[in-house]
């Protein structure tokens, strides 16, 4: 029995078709969770957990502290001014602490920190843990695109002398290189000025 030559080609085209769905969404599907696998969290702590945080820059060290009294506000500025904190600038740099995840990350050797800025860095982020654990992110330069941040952890130095950089993004940066007037609270301009009702 001779088969027809549309039946063969459309034989040819379905095997084609099933080859393409395996290929891309079954084998293809298996590769994107390995790449998202690999888009490790930083840090293993909630917002909640944050106690204090201290801030490094090439310009200024500033300490923050979660104001124990009351949630308005959340956060207190305790050097190198004393005074109420600017709640969604830090509520920004919380957010990337406890969500933010590396790209990436390499092995190298502790020699090779200065190719990356770690050994001056752009900024170090000390956290305080409410139950007395520290952790820390040192922020180095831009990788060659501009995509990404080289980054340290504290515990990044492995048994065999080599340092894990991690590549983060580039928010971070963003976050914590401020101007200390941005750090603080906003005054209610609202309140500051009479309107035409409290006049009279």
């Amino acid at each position: 029995m001779k088969i027809p030559r549309t039946t063969l080609i459309l034989i040819f085209l379905a095997l084609g078709l099933g080859g393409f769905v395996y290929f891309y969404e079954i084998r293809g599907e298996t590769q994107r969770e390995e790449v998202k696998a690999q888009q490790q969290q930083i840090f293993s702590f909630t917002e909640e957990d944050i106690q204090s945080l201290s801030i490094k820059t090439k310009d200024i060290t500033l300490n923050l502290q979660r104001n124990a009294e009351t949630n308005d506000p959340k956060w207190l500025l305790t050097s190198p001014t004393s005074e109420p904190a600017n709640d969604a600038i830090v509520a920004y740099l919380t957010d990337l602490l406890v969500k933010g995840t590396s790209d990436r990350t390499l092995s190298a050797s502790v020699n090779q920190r200065a190719d990356f800025g770690l050994d001056q860095p752009q900024a170090t982020i000390n956290i305080n843990l409410k139950d007395q654990k520290t952790h820390q992110l040192i922020l180095g330069n831009p990788d060659f695109n501009g995509r990404f941040l080289y980054a340290q952890t504290g515990s990044a130095v492995q048994p065999n002398g080599n340092m894990d950089v991690l590549l983060v993004s580039v928010d971070f940066a963003n976050a914590v290189n401020r101007e200390i007037s941005e750090w603080t609270q906003p005054e209610d301009a609202s309140a500051a000025e009479p309107t035409p009702e409290t006049e009279q």
